[in-house]
């Protein structure tokens, strides 16, 4: 009985998850209401309060799912790969996750860079645990000797988180006729280009 309620819950909590997130990527936080979070989930008002203890927290939470979501992806792609080719895979999983969740990606790229928000600390530290896997796999392609000795590696990790997410929404929203194939590998030309230098 506990599994089927659990179950229930956590199929609740993911459809008020992608409500919000659709949502919020539409009209914005500030503008979306638990009135219409509840809604756009079918579900009561109530249902929004009982998972959660307001949209802010609800908000944090559908964060911590989102990155948490992509930051296993990271993991599970590199996963006994040498670093040059846990590169191209790390390119690969980040444009699939973001083609797969495009609304959330594209609101993490709205609130990304935002410092007045509340969950402004929650957002770093997640972000931080998704690049310390692409700073794993840059540190293992300079300790390989693949990529350069000299490479900043704390640097190319963001840049390479952050690059691949501007790319793919802006593949996504003004190049969809591009294939996913075409996209990765213009961007492991970047890649590649950094580890000739």
């Amino acid at each position: 009985m506990t599994d089927g309620r659990t179950r229930r819950r956590e199929d609740t909590r993911q459809r008020l998850f992608v409500a919000a997130v659709d949502l919020i990527a539409e009209q914005g936080f500030s503008a979306t209401t638990v009135d219409d979070i509840a809604a756009r989930a079918g579900v009561a008002k109530g249902t929004v309060y009982y998972n959660f203890e307001s949209k802010t927290v609800l908000f944090e939470e559908l964060l911590r799912h989102g990155i948490g979501l992509l930051t296993a992806e990271f993991r599970a792609a590199v996963d006994g790969l040498p670093p040059l080719e846990a590169l191209g895979a790390l390119v690969r999983a980040q444009l699939e996750y973001i083609r797969r969740y495009r609304a959330f990606a594209q609101l993490l790229l709205s609130e990304m860079w935002r410092t007045n928000r509340e969950w402004q600390q929650t957002l770093r530290l997640l972000r931080g645990e998704a690049i310390a896997v692409i700073a794993d796999t840059v540190q293992a392609g300079v300790d390989s000797g693949d990529l350069p000795a000299d490479l900043d590696v704390r640097t190319a990790s963001s840049a390479l988180f952050g690059v691949g997410l501007v790319v793919a929404v802006d593949w996504l929203v003004f190049s969809p006729d591009r294939s996913i194939d075409e996209v990765q590998e213009s961007l492991l030309g970047i890649v590649r280009r950094v580890a000739r230098t």
